[in-house]
């Protein structure tokens, strides 16, 4: 049995892994999906002090409070954000780190900063300290109705808090995967996402695999998304 925490993405919650979840517990795995402050069923939580560190915290202290070791922790979109920030307070107790679709940064890096948009807004009046949601298509209709009112606004400075990391992720001893959703007719071809691929494709560090779907990978292929994850798992 293997341990596996999903980490969801912006503008979202727990609840976009809710298709995936019962695979992966059907093959006998411990799940769990830590939902982030200020966003999905927590954005009554919001304010303009959330930022990634609150994040990064939100899933060390679920991973420490459950005393989870061993774990496949995964990180969709912005939550590679997440999930890089995390290995400094629990790297000894992650053996698979997965990147779905997700941002790889490097120390330093904010999320802004690998969007492209990392410039340094200055103060003004009646300023917005939370991002609206970018608008994104499920392949399904059905899909659209339920999960599209459920996108939240988002804390601004979770985007614009760099990443502290006291090592690259290659030099922990967890094995790296990168899993990148090729459909995206959107999506422009030096995205961050698509940059992230291709690295992981270049690096004997790094496994790759490819989902013929749009971003939201888990909503439109949680089979072939489960089959993967129960790879790495073993």
């Amino acid at each position: 049995m293997a341990t596996i925490v999903l980490v969801h993405g912006a503008w979202s919650g727990a609840h976009g892994f809710r298709k995936i979840r019962p695979l992966l517990r059907g093959a006998g795995h411990d799940v769990y999906s830590p939902s982030l402050t200020g966003i999905g069923e927590r954005s009554h939580l919001a304010s303009p002090q959330i930022n990634l560190t609150t994040h990064i915290q939100d899933v060390v202290n679920t991973i420490l409070y459950e005393d989870l070791n061993d774990i496949v922790l995964v990180g969709f979109s912005y939550g590679g954000m997440v999930i890089s920030g995390a290995l400094k307070h629990i790297a000894e107790r992650v053996s698979h780190l997965v990147f779905l679709d997700a941002f790889v940064p490097a120390d330093g890096n904010s999320a802004n900063d690998l969007r492209g948009s990392g410039r340094v807004r200055t103060m003004q009046i009646g300023q917005q300290w939370v991002m609206n949601p970018v608008s994104r298509a499920m392949d399904d209709p059905a899909d659209d109705e339920w999960f599209t009112p459920r996108r939240s606004s988002q804390p601004a400075a979770t985007f614009s808090e760099p990443v502290s990391m006291l090592l690259p992720l290659e030099a922990h001893d967890c094995t790296l995967t990168y899993i990148k959703a090729v459909a995206d007719a959107t999506e422009p071809d030096d995205s961050a996402f698509w940059r992230a691929a291709r690295a992981a494709q270049a690096s004997s560090r790094w496994s790759y695999h490819e989902v013929e779907t749009n971003h939201m990978v888990a909503i439109n292929r949680p089979g072939e998304l489960a089959a993967i994850l129960l790879t790495i798992s073993g």
